[in-house]
């Protein structure tokens, strides 16, 4: 099982950026994938997270972040819009089971994680 996340990278405040999280080794359909940063001196939050028909939010990129997924290309993608400069962090993917919506931020469910894609939102 591996998962490869890329797209980080600069961007100014109120730009857009879009991540990638591969995933070898497994089909999408049977399990969740969740995206998660962490920025300097804080702790790791979710970002976000999708599961067959179904797709959560954190409240603080809800209306600005879109995620989605391509089974063909076994690839989830986490479009970010409106970025702020508290976006900046690294962002990391991670593979759960389909996890309702009260349990996907909790990260002791992921048993896989890619490495971190650093985003920065600066002037």
């Amino acid at each position: 099982v591996q998962l490869q996340a890329s797209g980080g990278g600069l961007v100014q405040p109120g730009g857009s950026l879009g991540l990638s999280c591969v995933a070898s080794g497994f089909a999408l359909d049977d399990y969740g994938i969740g995206w998660f940063r962490q920025a300097p001196g804080k702790e790791r939050e979710g970002v976000s997270f999708i599961n067959v028909g179904r797709k959560f939010y954190a409240d603080s990129v809800k209306g600005r972040f879109t995620i989605s997924r391509d089974n063909a290309k076994n690839t989830v993608y986490l479009q970010m819009n409106s970025l702020k400069p508290e976006d900046t962090a690294v962002y990391h993917c991670g593979r759960a089971p389909r996890l309702p919506f009260s349990l996907w931020r909790a990260d002791a469910y992921y048993g896989y994680w890619g490495q971190g894609t650093l985003v920065t939102v600066s002037s």
